[in-house]
């Protein structure tokens, strides 16, 4: 890696900040600004890799000669997106659905280069399949690990491991939010070797 070149995560998520950390790279953390929302009739794919674009894009503005990273993730049960829960209720009113069930995330990743005139982006599904837990174990769970900041209420990294039967996909770091084996791939691209 030339030593003048700037890492931009563009991301305020402790998740991805603590996942990128892993690489060993100097890097920058950048708010994007960025509405989160899906479109009318947009697929939850697509979601996922138009905010990681317009994530990496926003910040990208701010930081020209930087490779800026933009990351996002849609959960999916039933064909339909599950967010962040916010709170207790909507949290149980989540795992409740998930329960005996797969869910898949889809993790869109993006690195802008504006200076280089790059812009790379990939959608990474990991698949994620629940046990067929009780209403007390949903209730020990949400007391113990509080999830309401995490997509599905199941933070698989913590005691959400156990309301989880099977996990499957290429990378289980983008379950977490920030897919290092692509993003290892594409860094390279661009001339950055994490070893």
């Amino acid at each position: 890696m030339r030593p003048t070149e700037q890492i931009v995560l563009a991301s305020t998520s402790k998740y991805r900040r603590e996942l990128l950390a892993r690489l060993g790279l100097p890097f920058e953390v950048a708010a994007p600004g960025v509405d989160e929302f899906a479109l009318p009739d947009e697929a939850p794919l697509e979601t996922s890799r138009r905010l990681a674009e317009a994530k990496a894009r926003a910040v990208a503005a701010r930081y020209p000669s930087a490779i800026v990273i933009g990351s996002d993730q849609v959960a999916v049960l039933d064909g339909l997106p599950l967010g962040k829960p916010g709170n207790h209720a909507n949290a149980v009113r989540q795992l409740k659905a998930m329960r005996g069930k797969e869910l898949v995330f889809y993790t869109a990743l993006c690195l802008c280069h504006a200076a280089a005139a790059r812009t790379d982006t990939r959608v990474v599904p990991y698949y994620v399949r629940f046990r067929d837990y009780n209403d007390a174990q949903i209730e020990s769970y949400l007391q113990r690990e509080q999830p309401y900041d995490c997509a599905g209420s199941a933070r698989c990294e913590g005691l959400g491991i156990a309301l989880i039967a099977e996990m499957r996909g290429e990378d289980p770091n983008a379950l977490i939010g920030l897919p290092l084996i692509a993003l290892t791939d594409m860094l390279a691209e661009l001339g950055v070797s994490v070893l």
